[in-house]
């Protein structure tokens, strides 16, 4: 029997674990870090599984594996591993990872604070602030999002008929709002979350198969979001992100916030003014 070792280091996300793979990562091949996610999951999804699943992680385990960047003048390269499979781009995977890098020394503190990415989704932009060492905030610049299809129906059974749009923001989303099959996310709850959104997924991937234009090995709905009014006055939005089998994620989602944002635009309920961030 073969030995495997890998030096993790576990963080988390607003409460969203981070498992950054800094040492042990198998050699892959490819152009790109696109090219690299494909070569993982053909020939080291073991590695994923080994370090996600019980009994050294759980069913919403999530983490990276760090990799010298492939594309030009970019600080540092990863992919993105969880319970679901290697994922195209992870937001709060992306801040947790920067995190660790710079606070663990594994790379230098960014001229500015500005950090450049390649992930298998393309190249993101990280603007890191801090002291002493230690990190206060990673902001994160996504990649390109934009609203797939909307006002698509799905038949649920036991529920009836539910109306979503599918986005995408570096992983594609079916983004569900309040109507008449759903009351919003106390009815639901999250028992509801997790038996209804496999099956909302599965009729969504049955009824359109939405590919990206720029890389068409990413394609397919991978998660579900559910929206609400926020309860609290200081927020601006409510959600609960489902994904692979049983994961709720514990934070906004800085993908599924970025496909939400591109829905939202482009059915006009957010104007330009709101997507800039004022500094």
């Amino acid at each position: 029997m073969s030995r495997n070792t890998f030096f993790c280091i576990d963080a988390h996300t607003c409460g969203n674990p981070v498992r950054v793979v800094a040492g042990g990562a198998p050699q892959l091949r490819g152009d790109t870090m696109a090219d690299y996610r494909q070569d993982f999951m053909a020939r080291f999804d073991w590695v994923r599984r080994a370090l996600m699943f019980e009994p050294r992680g759980h069913d919403v385990m999530s983490g990276s594996v760090l990799y010298t960047p492939v594309a030009t003048k970019c600080d540092l390269g990863f992919l993105f591993i969880e319970t679901s499979g290697c994922l195209p781009m992870c937001g709060h995977g992306t801040i947790g990872t920067v995190t660790v890098a710079l606070e663990s020394g594994l790379i230098g503190w960014p001229k500015g604070g500005h950090l450049r990415l390649e992930v298998p989704a393309g190249q993101v932009e990280a603007r890191v602030s801090g002291k002493n060492g230690l990190v206060d905030e990673v902001r994160l610049f996504n990649v390109a999002s934009y609203l797939e299809a909307d006002d698509l129906i799905v038949d649920v059974p036991g529920v009836g008929e539910i109306k979503l749009d599918v986005a995408y923001g570096g992983n594609f989303y079916a983004i569900i709002e309040p109507q008449k099959n759903y009351q919003g996310l106390e009815s639901l709850g999250s028992s509801g979350v997790q038996h209804l959104s496999p099956i909302v997924r599965e009729l969504v991937n049955q009824k359109i198969t939405p590919i990206h234009p720029e890389d068409r090995r990413i394609g397919g709905v991978s998660h579900v979001m559910w929206t609400d009014k926020p309860n609290s006055p200081g927020a601006h939005a409510k959600n609960a992100v489902f994904y692979g089998a049983k994961g709720i994620d514990r934070s906004p989602c800085g993908t599924g916030t970025s496909a939400r944002m591109a829905q939202l635009y482009t059915r006009g309920k957010l104007s330009v003014g709101d997507l800039f961030v004022h500094e």
